[in-house]
């Protein structure tokens, strides 16, 4: 943001899991109580009917399934990733950043939490930023390596091939936008950037498209999330970047974008999730949306929904050269699973 926000990351891969500390021993001793405790009523109610404490004895079993299935969800810290090279430190705070921009209007709801107390971090800053329906990002539009408007390809040999050994340093971001050195901005437009804070549970909204696609990259939306800093008039000042990540959508979905204009207009080559080097293809974990539409109308609008788990003592910028983990193929089925479900 602005002020003391500095850019310098350490990238890693994701970590599902905290060491074990005092206060996971503490609610792994305590949910033991509890169930000594619920066995005994148990106990009690059977004496009076063996049907009924059977019966309530598998809710007490599912429920405790369910509360520890819980519990884990509050050790996993969300993936983090690289920047890229298209972040604005715009202070653009709103919620709708939509623009001008045409696509399948997109209601984006995130939820931040402490994820080693798992509670709701409040008045945390939240960035997100992506390129348009046809992968045009704003302030870098002759930069950005979208493709669109429905022209045709062109065919046969080229002529004019250049020969000789190319001299010079290469220049510009690598294709895709999805790591290298941050960019300098080259035009004046912000459409679909902007920042807004947490309410008291941690949520966030924003008003915004389906995202388009471009060369080298998956569909996917960045984020960063600011704490510790102060909301003034002039924006969110101070405090640390605690995560710097991306969101992803499952194949099925942009299959179904892409039937719609401008999408469908789009001459770009896409890559797939589990082509993409940023997804480290774990799910939820890793970014993926948890998607809602209306079946054959995706055009009507699509809900994503994501709870980020963030260390907010971390400083996780994004700008170091982070480790892209690449697709894994082990891992393939087990995303393809967790895209259905999404």
């Amino acid at each position: 943001m602005t002020g003391n926000m500095t850019e310098g990351q350490s990238a890693h891969g994701p970590k599902h899991k905290r060491n074990v500390t005092r206060r996971k021993v503490v609610v792994a001793g305590g949910a033991a109580v509890a169930a000594v405790g619920v066995g005994g009523t148990i106990a009690a109610t059977a004496n009076a009917g063996q049907t009924a404490a059977s019966a309530k004895g598998a809710s007490v079993s599912a429920t405790s399934t369910a509360t520890s299935t819980a519990d884990e969800g509050c050790y996993k810290l969300t993936s983090e990733t690289t920047e890229g090279p298209y972040y604005i430190d715009a202070d653009k705070l709103r919620q709708d950043i939509t623009e001008d921009r045409e696509g399948i209007p997109m209601t984006l709801r995130l939820k931040v939490i402490d994820n080693e107390t798992c509670k709701p971090i409040r008045n945390a800053a939240v960035d997100i930023w992506h390129c348009d329906a046809l992968g045009l990002y704003s302030g870098y539009e002759d930069l950005s390596s979208g493709g669109g408007g429905g022209g045709t390809p062109p065919s046969g040999t080229p002529t004019d091939v250049p020969s000789g050994t190319p001299t010079g340093s290469p220049t510009g971001p690598p294709p895709g936008g999805g790591g290298g050195g941050h960019q300098e901005p080259t035009d004046d437009k912000r459409y679909l950037r902007g920042t807004w804070k947490t309410d008291k549970q941690g949520f966030v909204t924003f008003k915004t498209v389906f995202p388009g696609w471009y060369q080298g990259r998956c569909v996917h939306i960045h984020t960063k999330v600011h704490v510790g800093g102060t909301w003034t008039d002039a924006g969110y000042e101070g405090g640390n970047t605690c995560h710097t990540g991306q969101f992803f959508f499952d194949e099925e979905s942009v299959l179904a974008s892409a039937e719609v204009e401008p999408y469908s207009t789009s001459t770009t080559e896409r890559t797939t999730l589990t082509e993409d080097t940023i997804y480290d293809q774990s799910g939820t974990a890793g970014g993926l949306l948890k998607l809602k539409y209306k079946k054959n109308a995706i055009a009507k609008g699509v809900l994503g929904t994501i709870t980020m788990g963030v260390d907010p003592d971390a400083t996780h910028e994004g700008t170091d050269d982070a480790v892209q983990p690449g697709a894994s193929e082990a891992a393939s089925a087990s995303e393809t699973a967790s895209a259905s479900e999404s």
